[in-house]
């Protein structure tokens, strides 16, 4: 069975498999917190990279922000 026919076939269980030993390993490695608080960074890269690629914007409206701030605090003249 070639290679192509496989991944074909069952690329969702090789990928479950493949990621679930590699956080196994970074389970055993780092411990549960650590590994926790990776998969939380993973994802937030995934979430940004994913909004940046659908040209979605900013996940914060950071442009209404500054402008609310800039409205209403002035500094000390």
């Amino acid at each position: 069975m070639p290679w192509k026919e496989i991944w074909g076939s069952y690329k969702g269980r090789i990928t479950g498999i493949t990621a679930g030993i590699f956080f196994g390993f970074i389970y055993l490695w780092a411990g549960f917190w650590n590994m926790l608080f990776f998969a939380l960074m993973v994802f937030f890269g995934y979430t940004l990279g994913r909004r940046s690629d659908a040209a979605l914007g900013s996940l914060l409206p950071w442009k209404e922000w500054s402008d609310w701030l800039s409205q209403r605090w002035r500094p000390f003249k």
